[in-house]
């Protein structure tokens, strides 16, 4: 049998206002499933109290049909197995997601069958339980069938014995189950969790021994810039539904805005609402959005990121907060996406390095700035292109480095390892190494122009040891050293010119999620007449790496040459 999952048409179709659900692979299995089950329960929190068949409007059903008619009836085996549903908030989609996993308890033959919803917090298990069993309780036939349990928020089939149970998710509460049928919710908050990917593995893993069996990732847009395993799952998905990967096996689900649309924020056009809010009408009232998006708009840029992200499904590239740095502003403009170190090299006359941090619970980070060869135009127009890389310590066997003290952040580490911007070692003085490489790279290009590092950073002895025994002499024979870039009210000059560089399209910097997390993190702290960015008011959040980058403007702000032009200048600032 011959069939695919992907919807190459998808930007055409959802603008149209057409399906972007393709038909069940066994119609009869799917009409059987929809017509005699899922649209007979009761949506008991809606006006009126009407069932799915009256009141779901076509996208629930077409979803739900796709699900169960995904199952071979003669095989007893389901074709696609995987699903990733992405809609906006308020679309009803805890109701929902009750209405198809109560449909999967009902229609299941299995005996002492598992069915489970996996909720990230206790909060959003009860938002997914509490359907379940009000539709239960307002249909006399299911009470006779079926068990409730609210202590345990699991609903048994009298007959069967299969439960339907709702849990808020640990790696405790999912292991060793070998669950028939598996549901999601909020994949977007699994996203923020250290150990989330390994959670979802073992919840899922008894799927292997169940050829009936699925999965449903269910999930709004993340309020912040998406991570870990929720970043995965949309990327994946994301490349199925365009045909990059074929995968017959999962069927993604994505209401969202095409890149065009949002490129040119037409999600702002309340005429366009409906893109990523199929239930436009019913448990979503246009008018409710139009006033929000308003008041949102009046609180500022955080504010409206985070009510975009919610309720028309935009995805976030960086979270603003009120007392950002400015320089933030321009930051995704600006942005070179061809820009590697290899390119800077290539295209630039002179370098400059700048370093930062390098304790157990910090990155280390470097982060390196080009000035562009451009012998056709003044000195100054030429552009600065930034590139960085960092290292972060693990020790899980101890419990030691930033990923095991800095949970909350563990996830988004794992995805700038994963991009190749951030590694990640658990051998002392590695990342010593990788610095001294890259330095030795630029060296050897013959375009250093100096280093700048934070004399209080707490691996700047051991990269000046490093430097010294590494064989790089400056130009008069001595060892290649280090200028001391002193942090605090004093590097208030180089914040600005970073500013003003971005804003006037001067400074290019590569495309790195890591540095645009830096950036999103960096708050900008009064002191005395001065505005300056410290590690103690940005907290928990990393911002090494764009610190790296002001010790590295620092050095370029002095408009340096090459060293087979001149000296390398060593001064303490």
């Amino acid at each position: 049998m011959q069939w695919t999952t992907a919807c190459k048409d998808w930007e055409a179709r959802i603008v149209d206002g057409r399906s972007i659900i393709p038909a069940p692979l066994f119609p009869a299995e799917a009409d059987h499933a929809v017509t005699h089950y899922f649209n007979e329960l009761r949506i008991v929190d809606a006006f009126g109290g009407p069932t799915f068949g009256e009141a779901a409007r076509p996208w629930m059903k077409e979803f739900t049909a796709a699900v169960f008619g995904a199952l071979d009836p003669e095989a007893g085996r389901r074709l696609i197995r995987e699903f990733f549903l992405l809609i906006s908030k308020k679309n009803g989609k805890s109701t929902f997601a009750g209405g198809v996993m109560l449909t999967a308890l009902l229609r299941n033959l299995r005996p002492s069958a598992e069915f489970l919803i996996l909720a990230p917090t206790l909060e959003v298990a009860n938002n997914a339980y509490h359907p379940i069993r009000d539709m239960v309780k307002a249909d006399p036939d299911l009470l006779k069938i079926l068990h409730v349990q609210d202590h345990l928020k699991m609903v048994t089939h009298k007959t069967t014995g299969a439960t339907l149970k709702v849990v808020a998710a640990d790696s405790d509460t999912v292991s060793g189950k070998k669950a028939t049928g598996i549901l999601v919710d909020e994949l977007w908050l699994f996203g923020k969790r250290a150990n989330a990917e390994n959670m979802l593995r073992e919840a899922t893993g008894g799927l292997v021994s169940r050829p009936e069996g699925f999965v449903i990732y269910l999930s709004t847009q993340s309020d912040d810039p998406p991570a870990g395993v929720f970043k995965q799952k949309l990327e994946y998905f994301r490349k199925v539904r365009d045909g990059e990967i074929e995968d017959k096996r999962s069927l993604p689900i994505i209401y969202e805005f095409p890149p065009k649309m949002a490129a040119e924020k037409a999600y702002l056009n309340p005429d366009n609402f409906y893109i990523t809010n199929p239930n436009m009408g019913a448990s979503v009232d246009e008018e409710w959005i139009r006033e929000k998006l308003v008041e949102a708009q009046s609180n500022g840029e955080e504010s409206l990121r985070g009510f975009l992200a919610k309720h028309l499904n935009v995805e976030i590239g960086m979270s603003l907060r009120g007392d950002r740095w400015a320089g933030a502003d321009f930051w995704e403009e600006a942005v070179d996406p061809e820009l590697t170190l290899d390119a800077i090299l290539a295209r630039c006359e002179v370098v400059a390095v700048g370093i930062d941090g390098g304790g157990t619970d910090d990155l280390l980070s470097l982060y390196v700035i080009g000035r562009e060869y451009q012998p056709d135009k003044d000195i100054y127009l030429r552009r600065w292109l930034g590139w960085g890389h960092s290292w972060a310590f693990s020790d899980p066997t101890n419990g030691r480095g930033v990923l095991q003290r800095r949970q909350s952040e563990a996830s988004k580490l794992r995805d700038f390892e994963r991009a190749g911007d951030l590694t990640i070692f658990t051998t002392p003085n590695d990342e010593i190494k990788g610095v001294v490489d890259v330095i030795r790279k630029i060296y050897d290009a013959g375009l250093l122009s100096g280093i700048g590092a934070d004399p209080a950073g707490k691996a700047v002895a051991a990269i000046a040891d490093a430097l010294e025994m590494s064989q790089m002499l400056l130009p008069d024979g001595t060892p290649l050293k280090m200028t001391q870039v002193s942090q605090g009210w004093q590097l208030q000059a180089s914040i600005g010119v970073c500013e003003r560089e971005l804003a006037n399209g001067r400074l290019s910097p590569a495309a790195q999620p890591i540095l645009a997390w830096a950036v999103s993190n960096a708050k900008i702290e009064p002191r005395g007449n001065a505005e300056i960015i410290t590690k103690q008011a940005s907290g928990k959040a990393k911002i090494d790496p764009i610190m790296a980058m002001f010790d590295a403007a620092f050095l370029m702000s002095k408009n340096p040459e090459p060293m087979d032009v001149g000296d390398i200048e060593i001064v303490a600032v």
